[in-house]
């Protein structure tokens, strides 16, 4: 096997080995991301029944005063 084609082939490997790093990295990333996502849509809607509740107190509250 001559040298150049040793050095293509390193080559090849290194590119092919660069690309599924990248691709893992950014499997991670999204994944990670979406996680993200679900903790704060998880907190809007503690905070959207804590407001709910809020107002179905003030609204009891409210009847009971009449």
């Amino acid at each position: 096997m001559s040298s150049r084609a040793k050095a293509a082939l390193a080559t090849s490997f290194a590119i092919s080995g660069f690309i599924i790093w990248g691709v893992h990295y950014q499997q991670n990333k999204e994944r990670e991301d979406m996680f993200q996502g679900v903790l704060r849509d998880d907190e809007r809607r503690r905070e959207k029944m804590r407001k709910r509740q809020e107002e179905f107190q003030e609204s009891q509250r409210k009847t009971r005063d009449l």
